[in-house]
């Protein structure tokens, strides 16, 4: 046990430091293979994914009674489980009298709690890897790797955060000062950490780990206790997240209700009457604009963080590398069916071509280049669908063909249905490509969430950035990618994405892609832009969680 504990402290001290340099550090591995996880770990986690299925997912925690689910996999199958109905007033109640012991037991207590649920999560991988992928529609491996280790090491990452920040107010402190000629006034003072109250997680249906393990953490390693609202279409990732972390607390000592599972139906949402509960004082929130700028503006009595939808663009100026940032941006497009808040959707080339490697490419054949990237990458159907993925929502498939309907004869790749060799009911499609003017901004500067991307003939590379800026500012932004190799275009490209708050790639042609963000190294978002008022993970994602109460009291002599 105490080789666990010094195991456990040593991994937090180096997640801490890692925070301070930025470079690579991950604690989980995450490679899906038996000689890390154990021989036969993947067949495990499958059998325990599919124990899941067609029964009552049980929890002992305050319920209505009444049970909900109606979860479907994009695979072609309903998963057929049924989660506890929530009792919103009894989960508060419970939720509170939870709070003061967790709040007591210190910051050092319940960071190695906290690290107990992250190692808990990381031996449960590959049965979180199953319920990822057949509730967000992943492949395989992307879900295991999304929504098991790098979740797990951004769940570190904001503890690591949080317990670096409380660290730095001292328990306790002598404070001594002279108040007159023979008087010293002496005061033993002592500073508490006080959480900010009762958590509300509101999960997404694409990444519901990745997305909502930093709030969780964040919130717990504060002495905060935390509702989680998993998205009706994702919930069983988040009921094994909840389901590890209250069997980890009630292990430890705790009220296991410190965390507590909140489900509801896409018909009856639950949401909204509970993030305007004045009992609720956080909120962490994934998903549309418009429901994040509801919260933004209906819930005063609680810090709200969101990320929201946004427009991710491409500039494409030159390239000394003609092959790989095609390839490149194929695979960007490509990967999960584009269904990521980091995938690039307009990429803006100048009208009269670019420089490369190859000699000049004009606007024509750059566009024709991608397109054939993109066949290369998904001519063979086992690969493809390991890379796309399954559409997670049927709506995704409507505005695919909604738009290219739209487009019209503009269509520079038609978007298409695959058949899964595994999954003949599986709902995959590839990348719908478009060509569009630049002055054609009602068809590419909103977010069209999905396999959908521009590729758009700007005026000039100056013309293209400024688009690039107006997209970001306007619509809000996560990533931002430019291709060049003149140094004036980049220094362009990085101020003006520094002035609208975009993280910016330079210039990826091998196997690192703007999709990609590394927990410790990166930081998501960065809530300068209409696309997230938060940034995963900074310090002001953390300080708001909680504050500090000090007593002082005289002492003698």
């Amino acid at each position: 046990m105490e080789e666990r504990d010094r195991n456990a402290s040593d991994l937090l001290e180096r997640a801490i430091a890692a925070l301070r340099t930025r470079g690579h550090f991950s604690a989980f591995p995450e490679l899906p293979s038996g000689k890390i996880y154990g021989e036969g770990a993947r067949e495990e986690g499958q059998r325990a994914f599919e124990a899941h299925l067609e029964r009552p997912f049980r929890l002992d925690q305050p319920t209505s009674g009444a049970w909900l689910g109606g979860e479907e996999s994009p695979y072609g199958f309903p998963l057929g489980i049924r989660y506890p109905a929530p009792d919103p007033d009894g989960m508060i109640k419970a939720a509170l009298s939870a709070l003061p012991r967790w709040r007591d037991c210190g910051v050092e207590r319940r960071a190695e709690v906290c690290l107990d649920i992250l190692e808990r999560l990381n031996r449960r991988s590959f049965e979180l890897a199953y319920a990822v992928m057949h509730t967000t529609g992943q492949g395989f491996v992307m879900a295991f790797q999304a929504g098991g280790p790098h979740a797990q090491d951004r769940g570190l990452e904001a503890l690591a955060c949080a317990v670096d920040l409380m660290r730095r107010t001292p328990a306790r402190a002598l404070w001594e000062k002279r108040v007159g000629r023979d008087e010293v006034a002496r005061f033993d003072k002592r500073y508490r950490i006080a959480p900010r109250g009762l958590a509300l997680v509101i999960g997404c249906s694409t990444f519901p780990t990745w997305n909502s393990y930093p709030a969780l953490f964040a919130d717990l390693a504060t002495g905060n206790p935390v509702l989680v609202k998993p998205h009706p279409r994702a919930v069983l990732p988040l009921a094994l997240t909840v389901q590890i972390a209250r069997q980890a607390l009630d292990d430890a000592g705790f009220d296991p209700n410190l965390v507590q599972l909140v489900v509801d139906s896409e018909g009856e949402p639950i949401a909204k009457s509970l993030a305007t509960r004045p009992e609720v004082r956080l909120i962490d929130f994934t998903g549309s604009s418009a429901f994040g700028n509801w919260l933004e503006q209906h819930c005063p009595q609680a810090a709200v963080f969101t990320e929201k939808s946004g427009v991710n663009s491409v500039v494409v100026d030159s390239t000394d590398d003609f092959r790989g940032m095609v390839r490149n941006l194929a695979f960007s497009l490509s990967l999960y069916a584009g269904q990521m808040c980091t995938t690039p959707q307009n990429i803006f080339v100048p009208a009269s071509g670019i420089a490369t490697d190859q000699g000049h490419k004009g606007f024509e054949e750059v566009a024709g280049a991608l397109v054939e990237a993109v066949d290369r990458l998904l001519a063979d159907p086992k690969r493809a669908v390991e890379v796309l993925g399954c559409i997670q929502n049927p709506a995704t498939v409507e505005r695919i063909d909604r738009v290219a309907r739209a487009a019209g004869s503009a269509v520079l790749r038609p978007s298409a249905p695959l058949v899964h060799p595994e999954h003949p009911k599986a709902r995959v499609h590839t990348p719908l490509l478009v060509q569009a003017e630049s002055g054609e901004e009602e068809l590419y500067l909103q977010e069209l969430f999905g396999p959908i991307a521009f590729v758009i003939e700007a005026d000039s590379t100056a013309d293209a950035i400024a688009r690039a800026a107006k997209a970001a500012r306007e619509k809000g932004a996560i990533t931002a990618s430019v291709y060049s190799t003149r140094e004036e275009v980049l220094a362009d490209m990085e101020r003006a994405m520094l002035e609208c708050g975009v993280a910016l790639s330079e210039n990826l042609t091998g196997g690192v892609y703007v999709n990609q963000s590394a927990a410790f190294s990166d930081f998501h978002a960065t809530g300068l832009n209409p696309a997230a008022n938060a940034s995963l993970v900074d310090e002001a994602f953390v300080a708001p969680r909680f504050h500090v109460v000090q007593l002082r009291r005289p002492l003698g002599g």
